[in-house]
């Protein structure tokens, strides 16, 4: 059954490097490049870009009052998404360097680059600086919850779970208590490596 599931995830990661692939044929196609962790874009293709953008009054015209009315609601999350994200910085530094789990990378998660878009209007940049950040937090977060599973209850559901995390397929199958008593070890140590396998 691991050997299935060793080839599904190397078939994963297949088609993962095909969307990086995309990604740079787009990053080519659209004239932007990453340097050192920065986006480059040259000036001309910047000012082609500016000749999208709505102002910000004319896209307040033109807005929905749906949007309009709606719009404080969803600017009110940000006050648990940043206890969410205090909360888990603080838990991870505490709880992971006490078991010697390494500990996750925020800024991998957290990224803000789409305000370098000349094409959005300052309304636009906003918006769209909120959802990197909501969705970087939850994905920080659930990197750090994922960990702390494989540490402590690396065993699947009998239930269909939607959108698993990357290490959920590689937990122990329901109800195989024998691999659990004597893998739970290997799997912690698999952590601790950096790794998500913990089939040793």
């Amino acid at each position: 059954m691991y050997t299935d599931i060793s080839k599904l995830l190397e078939d994963m990661r297949g088609l993962q490097e095909q969307l990086e692939q995309f990604f740079e044929e787009t990053r080519e196609k659209f004239r932007y490049t990453l340097e050192d962790g920065r986006v480059r874009v040259s000036r001309e293709v910047q000012q082609l870009q500016q000749r999208y953008r709505v102002s910000s009054f004319r896209y307040l015209l033109d807005a929905d009052w749906r949007s309009v009315v709606t719009a404080p609601v969803i600017y009110s999350m940000i006050v648990p998404l940043v206890i969410i994200d205090l909360s888990f910085t603080v838990y991870q530094h505490i709880c992971f360097r006490a078991y010697g789990v390494p500990r996750v990378p925020r800024r991998d998660y957290l990224v803000n680059d789409r305000h370098l878009l000349a094409y959005l209007n300052t309304i636009e940049k906003i918006n769209c600086t909120y959802c990197g950040y909501g969705n970087g937090v939850i994905g920080y977060t659930r990197e750090i919850i994922s960990r702390t599973e494989q540490y402590w209850c690396p065993i699947r559901h009998a239930h269909r779970v939607i959108d698993a995390h990357q290490r959920y397929p590689r937990f122990f199958a329901f109800g195989d208590a024998q691999s659990y008593q004597q893998g739970l070890k290997l799997k912690r140590q698999a952590l601790n490596g950096g790794s998500h396998d913990g089939e040793g």
